[in-house]
This record gives structure tokens, C-alpha cells and sequence, in this order.
């Protein structure tokens, strides 16, 4: 079971260009089933902008929910005010807090730290 088989340099790079193409489809198809799926969504580049500036996630999260401070503390059962200190960033709210704040915005918790 020791077969061997030569190719040539041009060829192995070929099969090689080929496997990469292959890895990409996968990775695209991939992709698209998860945002087909509701998995994975495509966040607007004026969120991604504002998060990438270091605004407050729970901020955008909420923006982008279209959610307001009053409306996220119901569904997360978290006090306003708590929200308000986290956007603000004069707190950084408990983990129980952020684990609430994601669920109520359909986010991991990673997404808010």
C-alpha cells in the first residue's frame, strides 16, 4: 500500500488553487444557510461603525433592535437605570445583567463585552 504517484509543479498548484476555490464555496454556502436559517444576521455598516468606535454595545443593540432604555429594562427584567450606567459606561453591569441584556437582544453575551 505504499503507492506512489509524481505529478508535476504546475499541477499540484492546480489541485492546490482548486482545494482553495472548494474551501471558499464551502465557507460562502456555509454562510448563507446561517443567514437563511436566522443563526448568523447581517449587521448595517453604520452599527458595525458605531460598535468599531467603541459606542456602547448595549447602545447599538438597542438602536438596532429599534428597542428603547424602557422597553429593553421590560423584556430583560433589568432596572433602566442599570442600562443607562452600562451605555453610559459608568458601570459595567453584572454578568447576570449582560446575560439578561443579551437574551432580551438576541445576542451572545461576548457580543456586549
Amino acid at each position: 500500500m505504499n503507492e506512489m504517484i509524481t505529478i508535476t509543479v504546475a499541477e499540484y498548484q492546480r489541485l492546490l488553487a482548486a482545494a482553495e476555490e472548494l474551501a471558499d464555496v464551502a465557507a460562502f454556502d456555509s454562510a448563507k444557510a446561517a443567514l437563511a436559517d436566522g443563526s448568523e444576521e447581517l449587521i448595517p455598516a453604520q452599527f458595525v461603525a458605531r460598535l468599531l468606535n467603541r459606542e456602547s454595545p448595549v447602545r447599538v443593540y438597542r438602536d438596532l433592535r429599534g428597542m428603547t432604555q424602557a422597553s429593553l429594562a421590560a423584556a430583560a427584567d433589568v432596572n433602566r437605570v442599570q442600562i443607562a450606567e452600562i451605555e453610559a459606561g459608568r458601570k459595567t453591569g453584572s454578568v447576570e445583567t449582560l446575560r439578561r441584556l443579551a437574551l432580551a437582544l438576541g445576542v451572545r453575551i461576548d457580543d456586549l463585552v
